[in-house]
C-alpha cells in the first residue's frame, strides 16, 4: 500500500455519530463514548450542585452524575417528555475515565462522517464559547454539531451558581 492510499485512508476514514435532539437543533456524539442510551426517570438531586447537574442516577451499582444539557448551554428549560432520554456517555477527566449521564430531548439517528466533511466551529470570539464542540457537518440537509464529550461533562467554576 502506497504512502498516499494510507494518507488518503486515514482522510477518508468515517466515525459514527449518535444523533440527538435539543431544542429544536441536532447534536452528534462519537459513538464510542456512548455507553448506553436510557429512557428518562427522575433522578436524585444533591444539595449544593450547579444548575446544569440535574442529580445522580444508580447504574447497576456505580453513582453517575446527570447533566442538563439545556442548562449547560443556556437554552430555555422544557419538562421531560415521553421522548426525553439520558445518554451515558464515558469520559476522560484527568486521566480517568468517568460514566456522565447527559439529558437531551429525543434520540435521533447514528450517522457517519468522513474526517473531511467535519469542520472546526466558528470563532465568535472570546465572548462565545465552543470548547464544548468538535465541530459540524451537513448530512441529510441539516446541520449537525458535534460535542467534546470529555469537555461538556466537566463543570467548572463558571457553573457554580447553585439551584435556588
Amino acid at each position: 500500500m502506497t504512502t498516499e492510499t494510507q494518507t488518503r485512508q486515514s482522510t477518508d476514514a468515517s466515525r459514527q455519530y449518535l444523533t440527538f435532539a435539543l431544542a429544536g437543533e441536532e447534536y452528534g456524539v462519537d459513538i464510542l463514548r456512548v455507553q448506553e442510551i436510557r429512557g428518562w426517570e427522575p433522578v436524585t438531586r444533591v444539595p449544593n450542585t450547579p444548575r446544569c447537574v440535574r442529580g445522580v442516577l444508580n447504574l447497576r451499582g456505580a453513582i453517575v452524575p446527570v447533566l442538563d444539557l439545556r442548562q449547560r448551554f443556556g437554552l430555555p428549560e422544557q419538562p421531560c417528555g415521553p421522548d426525553t432520554v439520558v445518554i451515558v456517555l464515558r469520559s476522560q477527566t484527568a486521566g480517568a475515565e468517568r460514566s456522565v449521564g447527559i439529558v437531551v430531548d429525543a434520540v435521533s439517528d447514528v450517522v457517519s462522517a468522513g474526517g473531511d466533511e467535519v469542520r472546526p466551529p466558528p470563532d465568535f470570539g472570546p465572548r462565545v464559547p465552543t470548547e464544548d464542540l468538535c465541530g459540524l457537518f451537513a448530512v441529510g440537509g441539516k446541520m449537525i454539531t458535534v460535542i467534546d464529550a470529555d469537555r461538556v461533562v466537566r463543570v467548572d467554576e463558571d457553573d457554580r451558581a447553585a439551584r435556588p
